[in-house]
């Protein structure tokens, strides 16, 4: 019985299947295939671009080298420094991290030293191993929550809360070291959470300190200026770059199938093809009628 019963389903899973094939021909349907193997030796796919988009990119890529020559906003604000604190406001790209890098090659090679403060842990990171090429690992460090190498340095790069909290430590007793403190993204400062770090950084620094806070998003540089003078006792200067960023952005949409839009049309409008999309994306499916039963 028990073999009658396995040759009779075996029987009935063979003619299960011969029913579906058959099935499917006359629905017209093609026979379920394997999907090929892509080797990952085969060459990319050429993507064909529009031309709004060789537009966007044209011209994107490393420009010749030049001789450099500093801005007058950057040779500005180095004067500066010789007599004051100075809080610059530039656009991005435009080259504030140059003015820092200068004076800190100035203290450098006399000896003295500087603290250079970022909110940002990889920021931190990256300006430590920027400056590790440009000075030297023997005279640039780094305290982070995360890292603390080489603390003895003249050079030591760090996040504003570690440098906020050295500065508690002293009033413990000690002396504060140090000639010069880079606040770097001084914005920071409004921000609701963290700003009372800098805060406290600015007014607990030592006037014999000199200040340098960068940034590319303060609007209310004088008054921000005259607050510092204030809480300090030292003359706050403004340096100031005009015009927008020397490096434009140009913002693109990657679509699935890895072809770019750009962003916005010709009118700087965001692009009516992209938010066509979205609508369709997201349109909910029509609603079937409702059925008295």
């Amino acid at each position: 019985m028990a073999n009658m019963r396995r040759s009779h389903g075996k029987g009935a899973g063979k003619a299960r299947r011969r029913e579906n094939k058959s099935s499917r021909r006359k629905a017209g349907q093609q026979p379920l295939r394997s999907t090929p193997k892509v080797s990952l030796a085969d060459p990319p796919r050429v993507i064909a671009q529009s031309r709004d988009v060789q537009r966007l990119l044209a011209g994107i890529g490393a420009p010749p080298p030049t001789a450099f020559k500093p801005d007058p906003f950057q040779l500005e604000a180095l004067a500066a420094l010789e007599f004051e604190d100075v809080l610059v406001t530039a656009p991005t790209g435009s080259g504030k991290t140059w003015i820092a890098r200068e004076e800190i090659r100035r203290l450098l090679a006399a000896g003295r030293r500087a603290w250079y403060t970022s909110p940002l842990k990889a920021l931190t990171n990256s300006k430590y191993q920027e400056f590790i090429e440009e000075f030297g690992a023997e005279r640039v460090g780094i305290l982070t929550g995360d890292r603390k190498e080489n603390t003895d340095a003249l050079l030591i790069v760090g996040t504003t809360e570690i440098y906020r909290n050295q500065l508690f430590d002293s009033l413990r007793g000690g002396e504060m070291p140090g000639c010069l403190v880079v606040l770097d993204e001084a914005h920071y400062l409004a921000d609701e959470d963290r700003g009372h770090v800098w805060e406290e950084a600015i007014i607990l620094t030592p006037p014999r300190i000199r200040l340098l806070l960068l940034s590319a998003t303060i609007g209310n540089a004088e008054e921000f200026a005259a607050w510092i003078e204030e809480v300090r006792g030292v003359r706050c200067g403004v340096v100031t770059r005009p015009g927008t960023r020397p490096v434009p952005l140009r913002a693109a949409f990657l679509l699935p199938d890895k072809r770019l839009m750009p962003l916005l049309n010709d009118a700087g409008r965001f692009n009516p093809e992209i938010a066509q999309m979205g609508e369709t994306t997201t349109a909910k499916p029509p609603r079937s009628p409702r059925r008295n039963w």
